[in-house]
């Protein structure tokens, strides 16, 4: 039985590309037919790919592997976030930081960052501090979260990337690619499959047809999950890719941020306004990863 049916496919919109005008040539041998100036694709194909990409994540999985779901687009935000969680595994859906994935240990240093600040705020460190101090934190917390939240379990790099629309998200798809990492994608007429790994032709702007293979991606997830459990026993923790903290809490400050995140500190708690709140989070990134 497919994985998903033809009918589910028609009805959410998945067989639409773009206009004619707007193809790329390498998207040729997916393209089924055209229809006023639309580009529709072969479905039949699709089904095939879409078997394809969910064995490959069920497998990834049920090997201990993780899953990094990205689609930063208006239209996949939500569905990334919910279907990723799901199916417990990683995503990215607000902006991609560049380096993410090429200069991991340096996110990774922003998420034990944004641990550390969690940890005080709940033992209720930073209920002395003034009005102001206090709600620099919360919004250094705020957008740390907004950020980095979908990957701050995430043990290690990767072992695959499921991305919604490969154009939009371009940098992820050069990082992995640098990285050797495999890619599943979404990939519509206007697209370079070339990058790609393991394409899945389809709308990659439609809500309900990200939503609908989205899905089940995350449902391949979980059946890998439930394999790995069965396989492992007792032995099996769902918090497998998830980073430990502890001692953390012991770690002097000045040893876990730096000198000169520290004094940034200072200064913005001393000198707090709306015209320089987000500069002074952003100082913590790279210039590269300002908007």
């Amino acid at each position: 039985m497919a994985i998903v049916s033809m009918k589910a496919l028609l009805e959410t919109g998945v067989h639409f590309g773009h206009r004619t005008r707007r193809w790329n040539p390498k998207m040729k041998p997916y393209i089924f037919t055209e229809r006023n100036g639309i580009h529709i694709l072969d479905l039949q194909q699709t089904i095939v790919m879409i078997e394809d990409a969910y064995n490959l994540i069920r497998d990834t999985v049920a090997q201990g592997g993780a899953v990094l779901f990205v689609g930063t687009k208006r239209q996949a935000q939500d569905t990334i976030s919910s279907e990723a969680s799901r199916g417990m595994q990683p995503y990215v859906n607000q902006r991609w930081l560049g380096g993410t994935l090429t200069n991991w240990q340096t996110i990774r240093r922003r998420i034990d960052y944004l641990k550390k600040l969690e940890a005080r705020r709940d033992a209720g460190e930073f209920a002395a501090l003034k009005k102001r101090e206090r709600l620099h934190v919360e919004h250094e917390i705020e957008k740390l979260n907004l950020r980095l939240g979908g990957v701050r379990n995430m043990r290690d790099l990767p072992d695959l990337l499921f991305i919604i629309d490969v154009n939009h998200e371009e940098t992820a798809v050069r990082e992995a690619n640098k990285l050797g990492i495999p890619i599943v994608a979404l990939v519509d007429t206007n697209c370079d499959p070339d990058p790609i790994d393991y394409l899945i032709p389809s709308n990659d702007d439609a809500i309900r047809a990200i939503k609908l293979i989205a899905g089940k991606m995350a449902d391949a997830a979980l059946e890998g999950l439930a394999m790995r459990k069965e396989t492992m026993g007792e032995d099996y923790d769902e918090r497998a890719y998830e980073t430990s903290f502890d001692g953390m809490e012991d770690v002097d400050d000045e040893i876990l941020l730096g000198e000169s995140t520290l004094a940034k500190m200072r200064k913005a708690a001393e000198a707090f306004d709306d015209e320089h709140e987000d500069d002074i989070a952003l100082d913590y990134f790279d210039e590269d990863d300002e908007e």
